[in-house]
């Protein structure tokens, strides 16, 4: 039992060691020409399929605490408009955003894992596509949510004449929230499968 928790312990701190440096480098980005696509959830899908509910949970925190600090020297004009506007939203955008999704994507994959009768890779790729799917819902939505009065998302519905909440969100992240459940749900499927089998979880 001790050298189970161990080896999870590990596990756990290799996790959240690649988010670092995947949040810090340019390792955690897909860069497409025209939009750039993060690639920061697979390591919390794959700690929510490999160590569950509070070890994802804890990554979301980790990518989450990153990103806001990360914040305070962003060049991005919606960035900017938002630390400019509110720390403590924003707080809320970058960090509670990602704890939520990392708590939702644990559990979803355990959910899945309880449903199926036999071993299967359902639970693999369900935690893979949730985890990008439920960063881009929370962070629109919370953005939405705090944000929604500001100048900048004002002025954004005074250019495209959009001023549903919904529709907006997808007009600014569709595409590429796409992209990114695609890739990342690829990626974390296979890592998560290939370590399951190396780690004897299947």
């Amino acid at each position: 039992m001790k050298k189970d928790k161990t080896l999870k312990l590990c596990e756990f701190s290799m996790l959240v060691a690649v988010e670092v440096v995947m949040s810090l480098t340019p390792l955690g980005f897909l860069n497409l020409g025209f939009l750039s696509a993060s690639l920061l959830t697979i390591p919390v899908a794959v700690g929510a399929i490999l160590l569950g509910p509070l070890s994802s949970t804890l990554l979301g925190l980790v990518f989450g605490g990153i990103s806001f600090y990360k914040g305070f020297s962003s060049t991005s004009a919606m960035t900017v408009a938002m630390y400019s506007i509110s720390i403590p939203y924003s707080f809320a955008v970058a960090v509670i955003g990602r704890v939520l999704m990392g708590l939702c994507t644990g559990l979803l994959v355990a959910f899945t894992r309880k449903r199926m009768k036999k071993k299967s890779i359902a639970d693999n790729i369900v935690g893979s596509l949730a985890a990008p799917l439920l960063n881009t819902a929370f962070f629109m939505g919370l953005l939405m949510l705090f944000f929604y009065h500001s100048e900048y998302i004002q002025n954004l519905i005074a250019t495209t004449g959009i001023s549903n909440p919904f529709l907006l969100i997808g007009m600014m992240v569709g595409v590429q929230a796409l992209i990114e459940a695609v890739t990342c749900g690829v990626i974390a499927t296979a890592v998560s499968k290939a370590l399951q089998t190396a780690l004897h979880r299947e």
